[in-house]
């Protein structure tokens, strides 16, 4: 594998620095799919460190962002599977071994009843809701056409959040971090602002592109017979 120019990580990003020198993209792929069932490693950690690498330009930070959403959607829908055809009991039984305590089910459920689908995209920026986020909507007998569009939006929205943050903060991401964990809705707030402004820019760029063709037609219009 091609290994990396090393890039100073700051704070609790630099425990990740020597497996994402090493195994780059794959790195990312792993950890956000193995995370988004379950599994106690830290792939939300390893997605903000990718990023930073990114604006240091060591990774393409589109191949980052596809490779992150792609991971992201297949490790949650592997925990739709696996609530929807192992069923609570089973989620609550071996759940333990990954971290997924009953009480953490239980407060996960309890997200999911009140909010529904919603729940789905704001759980990706809160810890705990984010690892049990497929399991709890598998177990709980949610459609998987209802799930997974809602699973899609928010892997774009997370990767998108910290991708955007992690290549503007660079050195200083370690403060952006701790403020955004602190405040997680506010975190899903700026994901959303930042959508829409990018769905804007793009509906403006195609009005702008469409009165541009429609121009030269309008002025032949009257002349044609």
């Amino acid at each position: 594998m091609t290994r990396l120019l090393a890039v100073a990580l700051p704070g609790f990003l630099n425990s990740l620095a020597p497996t994402l020198d090493h195994y780059g993209y794959w790195a990312v792929a792993a950890f956000v799919f193995l995370e988004d069932f379950g599994v106690p490693l830290p792939g939300e950690t390893i997605l903000i460190a990718a990023a930073v690498y990114a604006g240091a330009g060591q990774l393409n930070p589109v191949l980052v962002g596809l490779i992150a959403v792609v991971a992201a959607v297949l490790g949650d829908n592997v925990g739709f599977a696996i609530g929807h055809f192992a069923g609570r009991a089973a989620v609550v039984r071996w759940g333990r071994y990954v971290f997924l305590t009953e009480e953490r089910l239980a407060k996960a459920e309890r997200f999911f009843n009140h909010h529904g689908g919603k729940i789905i995209v704001a759980a990706r920026f809160i810890e705990g809701l984010r690892q049990a986020n497929g399991i709890v909507a598998g177990a709980s007998e949610m459609s998987w056409l209802r799930f997974l569009p809602f699973n899609v939006l928010g892997a774009v929205l997370w990767v998108g959040t910290w991708l955007t943050v992690g290549e503007l903060a660079g050195s200083h991401i370690d403060a952006v971090y701790r403020g955004i964990t602190r405040y997680s809705l506010v975190a899903l707030a700026i994901a959303v602002l930042v959508l829409g402004a990018l769905v804007l820019r793009y509906a403006l760029r195609r009005r702008s592109g469409s009165a541009a063709a429609a121009g030269p037609e309008a002025e032949r219009a009257p002349g044609t017979r």
